[in-house]
């Protein structure tokens, strides 16, 4: 048996309630002839006139009444999987979005996304979560939503959008007693560096590149995370070296100083990742937007 197509169940539909194939192509915006073979085409696939020409119009046979219930639940079920893809109404949502982001998000991004959301979406949560090894298989499962920073391992095979550019900077203490007004390369390569060893930082370009440029940097602290960075830097003679957006939320917090670089780093893209599963799904391009809207341009 040949495979049915869903057009020709609307015209079926159409025609029982009209009676009348022209009035069943206007009602769906074909031409009549169009109408008509699909007519045509389900009588063979049910091998049954279906409608027949009468004084009242087309009538169904035994048959095509037999089989009605059946197209027309046909024809709910879709119309209701339409609409459970309608717009997301974010002032009516209650929903929980779980984003993946690295430590140096949730410091900088995540504040103006929760107080956003507090304004625009007071039913809606996030859940966040660290990057990991494992980010991208839980994007692709659904586990996770969206992405949010510097995450090279999920540029291919994931949707992806710049937010912003991004370069480094180094912090110091605000009154540190060898480092003047500007950091030279010497005192660089002098000064004890603390360094930042999580996901998504960023951290291998200022490797790789050091390296390149032969600079060398006596590490004496290794850390996991950046949420004791600005302390440390504050209270010891150690030099950290951070992105730039970062350094400038820690400098409002503890007495520390940006110092540029006595010389050139890459930039790099900070952006939001999703799977391609859920590219269409309201919500989540509701999310995608918003974040796209506060944070991209930069």
């Amino acid at each position: 048996m040949a495979k049915l197509d869903l057009d020709w169940i609307a015209v079926f539909d159409a025609v029982y309630q009209t009676g009348s194939v022209s009035k069943a192509a206007d009602r769906l915006g074909l031409a009549q002839a169009a109408a008509s073979t699909m007519l045509n085409k389900l009588r063979v696939h049910f091998d049954d006139r279906l409608f027949t020409r009468t004084a009242r119009g087309m009538q169904p046979t035994p048959h095509a009444e037999r089989i009605r219930p059946h197209l027309r639940e046909a024809l709910s079920q879709l119309e209701a999987a339409r609409g459970s893809h309608a717009a997301f109404d974010p002032a009516r949502a209650q929903r929980s979005f779980r984003i993946c982001m690295t430590d140096i998000s949730e410091v900088v991004l995540l504040p103006g996304l929760l107080d956003h959301l507090r304004r625009v979406a007071p039913g809606v949560q996030l859940e966040t979560e660290i990057v990991s090894t494992d980010s991208g298989r839980r994007l692709e499962n659904g586990e996770v939503d969206l992405a949010v920073g510097f995450m090279p391992q999920l540029d291919a095979g994931f949707y992806q959008q710049t937010l912003f550019m991004q370069n480094f900077v180094c912090l110091v203490a605000q009154h540190h007693p060898r480092i003047g007004a500007r950091l030279t390369k010497k005192r660089f390569e002098t000064e004890a560096h603390a360094v930042i060893s999580s996901s998504g930082t960023g951290h291998a370009i200022v490797d790789k590149t050091l390296a390149r440029l032969g600079v060398q940097r006596h590490v004496v602290a290794r850390l996991s995370s950046f949420l004791s960075v600005a302390r440390i830097v504050a209270h010891t003679e150690l030099i950290v070296t951070v992105p730039r957006v970062l350094g400038e939320v820690l400098a409002t917090q503890e007495p520390v100083r940006l110092m540029e670089l006595p010389f050139a780093l890459p930039s790099y893209a900070v952006k939001q990742h999703w799977h391609e599963r859920f590219h269409a799904e309201p919500g989540n391009a509701w999310l995608r937007r918003t974040v796209a809207q506060l944070f991209g341009g930069g």
